[in-house]
């Protein structure tokens, strides 16, 4: 989407949803963020939440009406994008992957995660590889030094280039990081350009750039780090709103049951979501199930605010941003919910 398209999106929400409002502004009482959450969504409760996938997901599974009298749902995803909205007052949670927490924060957004999603086995089913362009002779990880890598600050993949670094004994400085956006198939058409030796590609692009380019001597390895998480994620205003965090509660109990639909349906999947909504072959979409192995939703997150922190800690030192304690972008009201949900009788 340009920027010019998402503004204007912005804009649309906003007005027709009144999402810019919230309990403070109106002068309703705030709801502390360690007071109990709102079990029962009152009438006329609406939340904004960019989720595309889950949106579809809830719509297979016959849940869709369970959720759509409170939640209105808009076509935004990844960091940037929901880091704007939120900005603009026009959404109140979005889908991504570990870093744009961290990211709204360092730039004065307050945020807070309600719902984690890793694989099992993350190591065996990472979502990126580290595609090689044709001709790069790139066998190990200590083989990208002197090698132009493609960088996206403030993305999970830019982060997951200087982690790669730092196993393999490397810093930025034995490498020329090149700045590109992580957007489409433009790391794809980078490596085989030439413009870049080294790109971190994900989902059925690696699948297609191997396809498309292996003759001419592109390739792929394993970076061999976890590169799993998935998270919701708002503003704190929207918490602080009774209304919203109890459909906010709600939604999350409803995101958890549909990624469990997701894992116990996969044909189901596959042709409703990769096929239909987007526009897949049912091949590539076997290729993206099998290799997306089992969802883990834990009940715990102690262990994905740990990994967090030393994530923080590893971008701090590198980008000169303050280390900010990970467990500060958690509510940890929510830490259950998801999970209580699946056994809850999720089908």
């Amino acid at each position: 989407m340009s920027r010019k398209r998402l503004f204007s999106a912005l804009a649309l929400l906003a007005l027709v949803t009144g999402c810019g409002s919230n309990a403070a502004a109106d002068g309703a009482a705030k709801l502390s963020l360690d007071a109990p959450l709102p079990t029962t969504v009152p009438d006329g409760a609406k939340i904004v939440v960019g989720d595309p996938a889950t949106e579809v997901a809830l719509k297979l599974s016959g849940q869709y009406d369970k959720v759509s009298k409170y939640v209105q749902f808009a076509n935004l995803s990844g960091g940037p994008q929901t880091t704007e909205a939120f900005r603009a007052h026009a959404l109140d949670l979005g889908s991504v992957a570990e870093i744009p927490s961290i990211h709204a924060t360092w730039t004065g957004l307050h945020v807070k995660i309600v719902a984690s999603k890793f694989r099992q086995d993350p190591i065996g089913h990472p979502i990126y590889k580290l595609g090689i362009a044709p001709g790069v002779s790139v066998k190990t990880l200590g083989d990208l030094r002197d090698k132009k890598i493609a960088y996206s600050p403030g993305q999970a993949q830019g982060a997951l280039i200087l982690k790669v670094l730092k196993k393999a004994g490397l810093t930025k400085e034995d490498v020329k990081l090149v700045e590109l956006p992580s957007t489409g198939d433009v790391y794809t058409q980078a490596l085989a350009g030439k413009q870049v030796d080294v790109a971190p590609i994900g989902g059925v692009q690696i699948k297609r750039y191997l396809a498309k380019y292996g003759k001419d001597g592109a390739g792929t390895i394993d970076h061999g780090l976890r590169d799993d998480a998935g998270h919701l994620y708002g503003p704190v205003e929207s918490l602080e709103d009774p209304a919203k965090a109890a459909a906010i509660r709600a939604y999350v109990a409803a995101w958890g049951v549909a990624q469990n639909w997701i894992d116990k349906h996969p044909k189901e999947w596959i042709q409703g979501y990769y096929v239909k909504d987007q526009g897949l072959s049912a091949a590539d979409g076997q290729w993206l199930v099998d290799n997306a192995g089992h969802p883990d939703i834990p009940a715990d997150w102690s262990d994905a605010i740990e990994r967090q922190q030393q994530t923080i800690e590893l971008l701090a030192k590198e980008t000169g941003n303050k280390v900010i304690q990970a467990k500060d972008l958690y509510d940890l009201r929510f830490q259950t919910v998801a999970a209580d949900a699946i056994k809850g009788g999720a089908k």
